[in-house]
């Protein structure tokens, strides 16, 4: 049997959905069997089984063996395996050797995101089409690329794959944090944070570069 501790809170929200995305994944699939369960524990309504697991955090993924109670390794290391469907999928393989083949509802906002900048940008090019100076200007291209080193050095890309939450609560002191506590581990959050750091660094550095040029 798996379980899933959650809380009713943003950051759950999304572990919440890929967690009912596996269930009812194996739920129409041939590998269906009664010897395989999923449930679900909400603190507000089940806050005594977290005292029971000695359990101060949320979300927590867990593997009830038969006849014998979890061991750390039935704890999900979600800083190692993140939550996405597909990692869940594969970690319950490794613990009770079923396998799961994730079905996702469509999702058309990725697309329509797509064609909105694509429509936007077609027409500012329409718009701008006796004057594309623009298009060789190495201060526009110059913010691009910029824009694109801080995407991936404050941990974005990271967090697209490894389905980071946004942030983290304490479901005893209700805390909220940022910043996660592993080294190797990061919330959406905290990516923010690095994300506009860099940015005041780098126009700090421009001014300072632009000041002695100045000067000079």
């Amino acid at each position: 049997m798996f379980i899933f501790i959650h809380l009713f809170f943003f950051l759950e929200r999304q572990a919440h959905d890929e967690f009912q995305i596996v269930a009812q994944s194996y739920r129409y699939s041939s590998a269906f069997t009664n010897k395989l369960f999923f449930g679900m524990v909400d603190f507000d309504d089940g806050s005594d089984v977290f005292q029971y697991l000695k359990l101060n955090s949320a979300p927590v993924f867990i593997h009830f063996p038969p006849r014998m109670k979890p061991k750390k390794s039935d704890f999900m290391d979600i800083s190692r395996w993140g939550f996405s469907a597909e990692q869940l999928a594969k970690w319950i393989h490794d613990r009770a050797d079923v396998q799961i083949h994730i079905f996702r509802p469509p999702n058309y906002s990725g697309f329509l995101l797509i064609v909105l900048l694509v429509t936007m940008i077609g027409g500012l090019l329409y718009i701008k089409r006796n004057s594309l100076e623009f298009l060789y200007n190495q201060v526009v291209w110059g913010m691009f690329v910029v824009l694109a080193i801080l995407i991936c050095i404050s941990g974005q890309i990271w967090n697209s794959i490894r389905g980071s939450p946004f942030l983290h609560r304490n479901p005893q002191t209700g805390q909220i944090g940022l910043f996660s506590g592993s080294s190797g581990y990061q919330f959406i959050a905290e990516t923010y944070v690095v994300f506009f750091l860099y940015i005041l660094f780098l126009a700090d550095y421009a001014f300072f570069f632009r000041k002695e040029k100045i000067l000079i």
